[in-house]
């Protein structure tokens, strides 16, 4: 979300003179897009902004003014905070209001270095969503992110994004349509559709239309229409919306990828109760059993939290446990960050910061464990692979497979931005190396082994 919210800006930017640079030396604006999943990434951030205000400084000595903004979560939720450790920030806006930067930024500029404590917070919650305002989006490559939804209202006690996010919206069916084709006709052949709570997208078919609402799995359905996707993907979800249109179209929409992310966050009952989740462990499994039934190959990842506010060692074996059991090939795991003004924060029990890390070490080297008995079992098959990056190797190109497996091939440029099928040859716990599978090596394999045939029967 944070990837396509820092594109969407850089749209927004555009018909106003301004163009991405990766030197922020000489940039005239430099804008740190946050998030506050986490404490760390708060830290981080009062840190770059302390970096930033050197640059800032030396360009004023030249005579160039440079406008500092933050956006995003920790905007959000600390814009005065931000405003008062670091006053030379010129511009703080929230996650909704970034459709209004163009305006900020004259503002800011206009007041040059006579703006003495006027710099800009914006964190408002707009009535009419930033969606009306945004010009059509650019394509960055071969896959795309689209935004379909946005907040959430499950309020587990980990969590900040109904504080930061706001309330659940989604958008209307036409409008994200209209969006994909967009992008299919610039050359995208995979989305992945992006919400907070994905699966929780209650969209109308048609903006301001009364009608009912429908779901992710119409959707997908009317998305797997468009011409030139022929990948889809969706993240991130939450169990208690995997409802069965949903999961019926992982069995009958071939473009979507046999690839889920299904965060779980914790294999303990107890846990997930003190979570606030509202599901329990045997409510996911049955999930997971009825995304099989649909579609036998379907891999999972999922999100994990250690050292939850009472989590005893066998909580933390029930995680292990189911695991084992799900056998998941990805995670985004981590020791559980407190976070002001949620729940969590302040519950009794907190665990101690060694006993979190010797515990995510444990997780984290099972998962991958899994994750490379599944790539080198992905070893001797043909895949399908969108390569849709270059390789630090001359003449390499990266892909991603069904399974998001990173597969790197020694080939030309032809082949960027193009699903091709792979031989697959290689594996290491991370990626996977081979060659492009040629319909003209087939064919001479194919009539070698038909000449054979007929010598033998000679």
């Amino acid at each position: 979300m944070n990837v396509y919210d820092s594109d969407r800006m850089a749209d927004v930017l555009a018909p106003i003179g301004y163009v991405v640079t990766d030197k922020p030396d000489n940039a005239d604006m430099i804008i740190i897009n946050t998030c506050h999943i986490r404490e760390q990434a708060s830290e981080k951030l009062f840190s770059e902004l302390g970096r930033l205000q050197n640059i800032k400084s030396k360009r004023c000595d030249t005579g160039k003014a440079t406008v500092i903004a933050v956006a995003g979560c920790v905007a959000q939720a600390a814009g005065a905070e931000i405003l008062k450790r670091a006053p030379y920030v010129d511009i703080v806006l929230g996650p909704q209001t970034y459709h209004r930067l163009p305006k900020m930024v004259a503002y800011a500029t206009r007041l040059g270095e006579k703006k003495i404590n006027k710099s800009l917070l914006d964190i408002e919650f707009p009535e009419k969503t930033k969606f009306d305002f945004l010009p059509n989006v650019t394509a960055k490559g071969s896959s795309a992110f689209l935004s379909i939804q946005e907040g959430c209202d499950k309020f587990c006690a980990f969590c900040v994004v109904p504080y930061t996010r706001g309330a659940e919206y989604s958008r209307s069916v036409d409008d994200i349509i209209f969006e994909a084709k967009s992008l299919a006709s610039e050359g995208v052949k995979e989305l992945t559709l992006l919400g907070q709570n994905v699966n929780a997208y209650h969209g109308k078919k048609t903006k301001g239309h009364t009608g009912n609402e429908v779901g992710l799995g119409y959707l997908i359905r009317s998305l797997s229409g468009v011409d030139g996707i022929e990948r889809l993907r969706y993240m991130t979800s939450h169990p208690l919306d995997m409802d069965d249109d949903l999961i019926s179209a992982h069995g009958e929409v071939a473009s979507l990828m046999p690839f889920l992310h299904l965060p779980v966050q914790s294999g303990s009952d107890r846990i997930l109760n003190r979570m606030n989740r509202r599901h329990k462990v045997a409510d996911y499994h049955r999930i997971i059993d009825k995304l099989l039934m649909q579609r036998p190959e379907l891999k999972f990842s999922s999100d994990f939290i250690v050292g939850f506010p009472g989590e005893n060692d066998q909580d933390f074996e029930n995680t292990l446990k189911l695991v084992r059991e799900i056998k998941f090939l990805q995670s985004y795991s981590f020791k559980y960050s407190s976070r002001p003004g949620t729940p969590g924060a302040l519950m009794d029990k907190q665990v101690p910061e060694h006993i979190k890390g010797e515990r995510l070490s444990v997780l984290q080297d099972l998962l991958t464990q899994h994750q490379t008995a599944f790539n080198q079992e992905s070893v001797g098959e043909i895949m399908p692979i969108l390569f849709d990056r270059r390789g630090r190797k001359t003449n390499q190109i990266v892909g991603r497979s069904p399974f998001m497996q990173p597969v790197h091939v020694k080939a030309s440029n032809e082949y960027f931005g193009q699903i091709v099928d792979v031989s697959l040859l290689t594996a290491t716990s991370n990626s996977l190396s081979g060659e492009i599978f040629l319909n003209d090596k087939l064919s001479q394999n194919l009539d070698n082994l038909s000449f054979n045939a007929e010598r033998n029967c000679v």
